[in-house]
C-alpha cells in the first residue's frame, strides 16, 4: 500500500524560494506518475505540475518558469522546487500518485494516494 508524506513548507518572503519533497514507499515508485497540487483557502484544489515514469514533466501556465517537478528513484523521491514565490502562490501543497495518459493526468482517488499536505505561505 503506498503512502505519500509530504515536507518543506514554510513562511518565505516574495520572491522566495522552497523546495518541497514528498516521500512515496512502496515497491512501485520507479514505475508511478506523480502530480503536484495545491489548495488555497476557499479554493478547490489544482494541479500544478506532473512528472511521468519517465522523467517528463508538464507545468500549468502559472507556474511555468518558477516551478520545477523532479524525482529521485533512488529515494523514492519527488520534488517541487519552487522559486519567485508570490503572495499568490500560498496554499497547502499536495503529491499525488495518479496515472499519465498522453497529457493527462489521472488522480489517485483514495486516500492513500494523497500526500497529508504541507503548508506554503509567501509574505508580500
Amino acid at each position: 500500500q503506498v503512502q505519500l508524506v509530504e515536507s518543506g513548507g514554510g513562511l518565505v518572503q516574495t520572491g522566495g524560494s522552497l523546495r518541497l519533497s514528498c516521500a512515496a514507499s512502496g515497491s512501485t515508485f520507479r514505475q508511478s506518475d506523480f502530480g503536484w497540487y495545491r489548495q488555497a483557502p476557499g479554493e478547490q484544489r489544482e494541479l500544478i505540475a506532473t512528472i511521468s515514469s519517465g522523467g517528463s514533466t508538464d507545468y500549468k501556465d502559472f507556474v511555468k518558469g518558477r516551478f520545477t517537478i523532479s524525482r529521485d528513484n533512488a529515494k523514492n523521491t519527488v520534488y517541487l522546487q519552487m522559486n519567485s514565490l508570490k503572495p499568490e502562490d500560498t496554499a497547502v501543497y499536495y503529491c499525488n500518485l495518479g496515472q499519465l495518459r498522453g497529457s493527462y493526468y489521472y488522480p489517485g482517488r483514495g486516500a492513500n494516494y494523497w500526500g497529508q499536505g504541507t503548508q506554503v505561505t509567501v509574505s508580500s
